[in-house]
């Protein structure tokens, strides 16, 4: 070894050593910057097989002979998949369908519905009058209540009549049956505990292979894949005895699979193939604003999840969205449940109060609805919000009106909403977003004078009811506004934790960034006979909430 050779390793290995740690330490600051950062969704983008549903789609209009001689079959190999000019059929499909379902050549999945187009292509052939019932072809469901497509996919809502349907089974539930149908070209990767579960339907095996049928949140639900497509069929009942006001899901079994069997290939065009998204870092304010606090996702009132059990901390901001009340200031707390109250402290100076900051996470408190993303898997699917007791600037002298704070659609959307409901459901259908948005307690015979019903596109900020307590009746609930995010999944439509996701569109609201403050820390009690800081469960004083 040359002259001076150890001592010139020795500082090599310290230079190695000096660079390793000042790389720690830059890298523990980045993590110190970025600690309260927030993620947005990781997507899959599914590969359509066009080509397999164009041969179902032949077979389907070959079956009646006089109506095929109307189409053109032959395929066109020469142009891409993704060039509509390849699937003349397709074109010529969308042509023939989209005056019964607005927009279907917008759907970048074939669109499957219980519609049998070669049957009314017949019979219009045949002379049958237009004005006969789409029903006949549709297994005796109603004409579609909602259809939706875009860039994502396609949503529909069908409905069967009582007693409608032959050789269907006698049922208790006296109202119409809602199916639902998804097929989406987009699929979110969540954190799915349990996801992929279901049972095999033996009637069904033979045109659904692969096709599993369970009950979640509220629904049965029959997910399977058809031409490399996610579709889900689901129907809200309840896993109990059948009622006249309540589907019971046994009763809601033969109404599925009715629609299931007469699915056919209604529409859909080719659209360029599309990139998975990658998580990334949500979009937030620079600016620090001085008063708006929150604390951590997750951290719901002690002993206020089922079983005792805490919150599920999530730090995805599943949308960026305007924030759903249309000023500030506002406040995300527990309607059902409050930190108990002192006998010298006023209701909004305590932690967790109602109309006060920090604000506190509340999905996963204790309820009865079936929710995976709750530890228990029970929970409350959405969070609370309370406005100000007024709005801000109020004008001239008048006294402020607390039950007229207007709510506004979070994004560009398209209302889901049967006439009487109490909830709205706005859902988004962009080349990168298939999500939904529900309000609740608003009062229905308001949005019903107002036209918020199945079908209406409504703008980002656009006024679309006001904040109320109604709850199966008036007064029914504290007066809230109770919010909550689904998105698509290979299980359906999924509740996901909307907690984060307004506190980045309330930061927007305020052009501000907010504080986190830490986790709340249960005092001790002071004498061996106090007692320990309780819960109230706040329904024994304002009323329940979803």
């Amino acid at each position: 070894m040359a002259p001076g050779g150890d001592a010139l390793g020795t500082k090599a290995v310290r230079s190695v050593a000096l660079l390793l740690a000042s790389l720690s330490l830059l890298i523990a600051g980045t993590a110190a910057l970025t600690a309260d950062e927030f993620r947005t969704p990781a997507v899959s983008a599914v590969r359509v097989d066009w080509r397999a549903a164009l041969d179902q789609l032949r077979s389907e209009i070959n079956s009646h002979p006089a109506v095929a001689s109307a189409f053109t079959l032959t395929r066109r190999y020469r142009l891409p998949a993704s060039d509509p000019r390849s699937m003349p059929t397709l074109v010529q499909l969308n042509g023939v369908t989209s005056p019964i379902f607005t927009g279907i050549g917008r759907s970048p999945v074939p669109v499957l519905l219980p519609f049998d187009t070669a049957a009314f292509l017949e019979a219009r052939l045949n002379g049958a009058p237009a004005s006969l019932s789409f029903s006949r072809y549709q297994v005796d469901f109603r004409p579609v209540d909602l259809f939706d497509a875009g860039p994502a996919g396609y949503d529909a809502v069908f409905s069967l009549e009582p007693g409608a349907g032959g050789g269907m089974p006698q049922r208790t539930f006296a109202r119409p049956v809602e199916v639902q149908i998804t097929g989406s070209i987009l699929v979110y990767d969540i954190d799915d505990p349990v996801g992929g579960k279901g049972e095999p339907v033996q009637a069904l095996a033979a045109q659904f292979p692969d096709l599993r049928r369970f009950i979640r949140e509220g629904y049965v639900r029959y997910a399977f894949t058809r031409f490399g497509v996610p579709y889900v069929v689901s129907i809200q009942c309840l896993d109990s005895a059948p009622r006249e006001r309540r589907l019971a899901c046994r009763e809601a079994y033969p109404v599925a699979e009715r629609f299931l069997k007469a699915l056919h290939v209604v529409g859909g065009l080719p659209s360029r193939p599309r990139m998975d998204i990658s998580p990334g870092t949500a979009e937030r304010p620079l600016d620090r604003t001085p008063d708006f606090t929150y604390r951590p996702s997750g951290d719901i009132i002690a002993n206020s999840g089922l079983r005792r059990q805490g919150g599920r901390p999530d730090s995805i901001a599943y949308s960026q969205i305007r924030f759903p009340l249309e000023k500030p200031i506002a406040f995300v707390h527990s309607q059902e449940f409050r930190a108990r109250r002192s006998s010298d402290r006023p209701l909004h100076e305590l932690s967790g109060g109602n109309t006060s900051y920090p604000w506190r996470d509340n999905f996963c408190e204790a309820r009865s609805f079936n929710v995976g993303q709750c530890p228990s898997g029970f929970g409350h699917q959405g969070e609370d919000i309370r406005p100000a007791p007024c709005p801000l600037n109020v004008e001239g002298g008048d006294r402020c009106n607390p039950r007229q704070q207007a709510v506004v659609a979070v994004r560009d959307a398209v209302v889901i909403r049967a006439p009487k409901q109490q909830a709205v459901t706005l859902q988004v259908n962009t080349r990168n977003e298939h999500a939904r948005f529900r309000y609740m307690h608003m009062n229905p015979f308001a949005l019903d004078a107002s036209g918020m019903l199945n079908g209406r596109s409504v703008d980002e900020g656009e006024k679309i009811g006001v904040v109320s307590n109604y709850l199966d009746h008036p007064n029914g609930t504290s007066l809230h506004l109770h919010f909550d995010v689904q998105v698509f999944t290979r299980d359906g439509w999924i509740w996901v934790n909307p907690y984060v996701t307004l506190i980045s569109a309330y930061e927007r609201l305020l052009r501000g960034r907010g504080r986190e403050i830490g986790p709340e820390v249960a005092a001790q009690p002071a004498v061996a006979h106090a007692l320990p800081e309780d819960v109230v469960p706040h329904s024994t004083m304002e009323g329940g909430d979803n």
